[in-house]
């Protein structure tokens, strides 16, 4: 690729990622200073205020954004993908399933996702809201409006998901950038008119703001972190775009974006504090509410597709990795992988988010839901990253330690004082988050048992192949091809198969779907055949977490290998296990019966891996956990 050519892919990745990646965090200036300084937070609007709280928001972009996340924690990828699940998956591969930290790095992650969830609600809701309150502010005339209008723009918006992005995701990129040149311009005019304001850019005002404000600024801490929210998104979102797109989309846009316009929007205030009931809106005179109503719509509209795609995208890696049952994904670009839809995830979601917008009516009272969210997975990602660090990378204790322990002091530190509004709205989000690590750890420890059960009963396959065909049963025409679990012995489906109808195919395949904790496998290390003579094999084909599960593709790979397979003479054998809660030892028996229910709505194994329906013959068996 010539220097030309690489500088204009370049400058085109930076372009989508700033629109996709900081969307979130891009929109954060439409209620952060306005909830700072809300009523109940009982902060005085005096210019010594104004400058501290502006000078927190400040460094925080700068400590927890620049430093921990584009960085440190971008340097942390699963061979180039980000977010939670990866992390975990990195986590989980650095520290070995034979640790004593296996099982609470695994708890992590589903924490750090369930998490990850409760946020993808609040995020579309607050930052509508919020936008389309701008109303308010125009006239007190359309406030009964403002609800309605926000839920007819979600609704819209997750009507049109199953259509994919790939038509209009090419303006992300153009219309967020005009929405960072906006800020900057806005923040200029108020810096110009007040250049007092970049007293700010000194910590000690920060400090001097906590110290002098005691209780009232741990408050309004929680109010800051409002700021920082979004982080996650453009870690998940690396995969998509490249670290360097992603570190100079940030660097030389979005963080000096939003530090002039929070530096405008304190301007504004030591001018005018009356404008603390919406300085975001107040920046230029009335003329400019209803363009700037527009835009922000635009802007939070885009930044909750961003947070939509990474749900889905999150659910489709929790799945691969066996912490959730199997669901329907549609892909809807065939260019794009990443471009996916489940239906379900949709349609749960938005009605987590019509509850959310109805039930808080106000994007005040949702910033208190939005932030534990966002300052719990900051420090689950924290925590996740330490084990990385010292046990992926290598690196000696102490350096770990001080890597990522300043970080976590300031995790726990915004944590603390997000948490003291679980009660007005918090809890929320930590409901969500909990329902989900409950529904992940049910269906994680319930395969277990399953496959706990199953191999209790199994047959060894070299000494079950060696007994068959001592006497062997009639051989039909064509390949048989029996999924069998990692480490089973002979598949149930094979054994019912012989008991009733006493024939075996020319050909026998066991087939075994390894997960792996990488984001993709190749295609040149998909399958591995191992002979077990009397043409039959053992297949062993292997996924990454975003990879999708395409059997009869991988099938194709196999004739390099000197195994051939007509796609027209195969029967694919599947067991369909029925699953029968019991009241003995396992889980309680609401989780087993959970776990069964999800069992039996889990996606239908022949089209989760995409065989063709006219080869499928499913045999059921009762399985009691």
């Amino acid at each position: 690729m010539t220097g030309t050519a690489s500088n204009n892919r370049l400058a085109a990745l930076t372009l989508a990622a700033i629109g996709i990646v900081y969307g979130d965090i891009g929109t954060s200036p439409l209620y952060t200073m306005k909830e700072v300084f809300a009523e109940h937070h009982g902060i005085a609007l005096t210019p010594g205020n104004i400058i501290g709280v502006v000078s927190l928001i400040v460094w925080g972009l700068i400590i927890v954004i620049s430093l921990k996340y584009v960085t440190l924690v971008l340097r942390a990828d699963n061979r180039g993908e980000g977010g939670i699940m990866a992390l975990t998956a990195l986590a989980l591969s650095s520290v070995t399933q034979k640790s004593k930290w296996y099982y609470p790095v695994m708890l992590l992650g589903m924490v750090g996702s369930g998490l990850f969830f409760g946020d993808g609600v609040i995020t579309p809701a607050i930052s509508v809201l919020s936008a389309i309150e701008g109303l308010e502010v125009a006239t007190p005339a359309l406030k009964p409006y403002v609800i309605p209008l926000t839920l007819a723009v979600l609704v819209t918006l997750y009507m049109v998901q199953r259509h994919g992005t790939a038509g209009i995701g090419r303006w992300f990129g153009p219309i967020v950038l005009v929405w960072f040149f906006a800020l900057a311009a806005m923040g200029l005019v108020n810096i110009v008119a007040n250049p007092a304001i970049l007293a700010a850019f000194n910590p000690w005002h920060a400090f001097n703001f906590l110290f002098h404000n005691g209780w009232f600024a741990f408050l309004a801490l929680g109010a800051v972190v409002l700021a920082l929210t979004g982080a996650e998104a453009l870690y998940a979102d690396m995969g998509h775009f490249g670290r360097k797109p992603v570190r100079l989309a940030w660097f030389m846009v979005v963080f000096p974006a939003l530090v002039l316009n929070y530096l405008g929007q304190g301007a504004l205030l030591l001018s005018n504090p009356a404008a603390a009931s919406n300085p975001f809106f107040q920046q230029l005179g009335a003329w400019s509410v209803y363009p700037l109503v527009v835009l922000s719509t635009m802007a939070t509209v885009i930044a909750s597709q961003a947070t939509i795609s990474g749900a889905f995208s999150v659910t489709q890696q929790a799945i691969s990795l066996g912490f959730l049952p199997r669901m329907r994904i549609c892909y809807t670009s065939e260019s794009e992988m990443g471009q996916i839809y489940i239906p379900l995830v949709n349609w749960l979601q938005l009605a987590a988010v019509v509850i959310a917008v109805v039930g808080f009516g106000s994007s005040s009272n949702l910033a208190s839901a939005y932030g534990i969210a966002a300052t719990a997975t900051m420090m689950t990602t924290t925590l996740l990253t330490f084990f990385v660090v010292r046990f992926g990378w290598k690196l000696p204790i102490t350096l770990a330690f001080a890597a990522t322990g300043f970080f976590l002091v300031i995790d726990i530190a915004l944590f603390s004082s997000t948490s003291l509004k679980i009660v007005s709205g918090g809890w929320f989000t930590l409901a969500i988050s909990a329902f989900m690590v409950t529904l992940m750890l049910t269906w994680r420890r319930g395969r277990e048992l399953v496959f706990d059960n199953i191999r209790r009963n199994l047959v060894p396959v070299p000494d079950f192949l060696q007994s068959l065909f001592i006497s062997p049963p009639h051989r039909v025409e064509g390949t048989a091809i029996f999924f069998r679990a990692e480490g089973d012995g002979v598949p149930h489906a094979m054994l019912h198969n012989l008991l009733h109808n006493r024939v075996l195919h020319e050909r026998v395949v066991l087939l075994t779907v390894n997960a792996t904790d990488i984001p993709h496998v190749p295609d040149a290390e998909r399958v591995k055949i191992e002979p077990l003579g009397n043409e039959c094999y053992q297949l062993d084909i292997y996924y990454g977490f975003k990879d999708e599960r395409d059997i009869p593709y991988a099938l194709k790979l196999c004739e390099s290998m000197g195994l051939e397979i007509d796609p027209m003479l195969v029967s694919y054998f599947i067991a369909r296990q029925t699953v029968i809660a019991s009241p003995k030892s396992g889980m309680a028996l609401w989780r087993e019966s959970l776990y069964a229910a999800m069992a039996r709505n889990a996606r239908d194994a022949a089209d989760y891996f995409r065989l063709p329906p006219t080869r499928v013959i499913e045999v059921g068996t009762q399985v009691e956990i």
